[in-house]
């Protein structure tokens, strides 16, 4: 009989997105186990791994977020996958969630609201959240928007307390124009700006409309409006990170890559039920086609709510939306199509049914076409 692989995993338990981590390597070892696990109960960029100098065990997952993180793991000698953004471990393989893709889907997510000004609340001194404010900065650039970000660039941030930084945030706040999308670099940051639009009494959505990162249920669903967010791929991450070790501690060589898991989407909540559309026919038609398109809705039940022709619905659309109205009725259906091949077991012929495809073989197509690739391939890439 084999003896069970002793591993440290050196990864906070004080949040969701770590906790999601966790459920991944949970699910490797069910599989493919059995692991002997090590696990403190830590707080993010607080893990104390110190004791990992003077322990006997066969590997370690760790988030090295922080330098003594670092020296510990890298002074244990073991086999080793890093969890964390920062990369200050270079001689690991890194799995991370693909932090330029989740404030793309932020970005777009915001755009497609019809919004023209934008913030972006980050969190100094965390490689991940600066990330994200570049990629979302970048993205909002390429459709002609700038984006104001808290705190400002190159201000020193002093230490406060909660209820100081929320009176901060809303300082910053009062500064946006309105309306104006923020993303926070993740959830309990976009908890704070929806307290401090509170506070200074600003709407959300329809003034202020907020999004956060890592789709924590719990905290999204007690914010007041309930809090759109993106939802990070946590159980594939972990479950990788835990495969790449198992091949370490079997004796095989693994290249210290950087392996980056994109988002699962956008968990759509009120914080950002806002349509800012000049255009009173874009606006009525937007509503239909959000609220139908995954019931079979067709541009022709568009035109009738409207009371325009097709050609002018689509002229519309373009100068706004860059796309038709055909075009936006296709774009949700393929976004609920990939959530549901993410998420469930369900068969083609049900998607097709709870998209409004009347075929399994015409979502076959239309899904190729958008995404590149036919659904089965690209639910296998999801599978765990």
């Amino acid at each position: 009989m084999s003896t069970a692989k002793r591993v440290a995993l050196v990864v906070e338990t004080s949040n969701e997105y770590a906790r999601g981590l966790l459920h991944g390597v949970r699910a490797f070892i069910r599989r493919h186990g059995p692991w002997s696990i090590v696990l403190g109960e830590d707080s993010r960029g607080h893990t104390d791994a110190s004791w990992l100098a003077n322990w006997d065990g066969d590997g370690i997952i760790a988030r090295i977020e922080n330098a003594q993180i670092a020296k510990s793991v890298i002074a244990s000698g073991l086999p080793a996958v890093d969890l964390s953004a920062a990369r200050l471990a270079t001689q690991f393989p890194m799995v991370e969630t693909d932090d330029r893709a989740i404030a793309r889907l932020a970005a777009e997510h915001l755009l497609d609201r019809g919004l023209e000004h934008f913030g972006f609340a980050g969190q100094p001194g965390f490689q991940w959240s600066d990330l994200r404010q570049r990629q979302f900065v970048k993205r909002l650039k390429q459709d002609g928007h700038d984006c104001a970000t808290y705190p400002p660039t190159g201000r020193r941030r002093a230490r406060r307390t909660l209820q100081e930084e929320i009176e901060a945030l809303a300082g910053w706040i009062e500064t946006l124009p309105r309306p104006v999308g923020v993303m926070a670099a993740f959830d309990v940051r976009g908890r704070q700006v929806l307290e401090a639009c509170r506070i200074i009494d600003v709407t959300v959505p329809d003034e202020v409309a907020v999004i956060g990162v890592d789709n924590d249920e719990l905290l999204c669903d007690l914010a007041d409006p309930p809090m759109t967010s993106v939802a990070p791929d946590t159980d594939r991450t972990g479950w990788l990170a835990a495969e790449l070790l198992d091949k370490m501690m079997a004796g095989q060589t693994v290249a210290p890559d950087a392996h980056l898991i994109p988002p699962i989407g956008v968990v759509a909540r009120e914080s950002t039920d806002i349509l800012n559309v000049a255009d009173p026919a874009v606006a009525d038609a937007l509503r239909l086609i959000r609220a139908k398109a995954c019931d079979g809705v067709r541009v022709a039940d568009v035109l009738n709510q409207v009371g325009l022709t097709r050609r002018a619905l689509d002229a519309r659309f373009q100068k706004l939306l860059g796309r038709s109205a055909h075009a936006e009725i296709r774009r949700l259906q393929i976004e609920r199509i990939q959530q549901l091949l993410r998420e469930t077991d369900l068969p083609l012929a049900e998607i097709a049914h709870r998209t409004g495809f009347k075929h399994v073989e015409y979502l076959s197509v239309a899904f190729k076409k958008a995404v590149g690739v036919p659904p089965a391939q690209f639910r296998a890439q999801f599978a765990t």
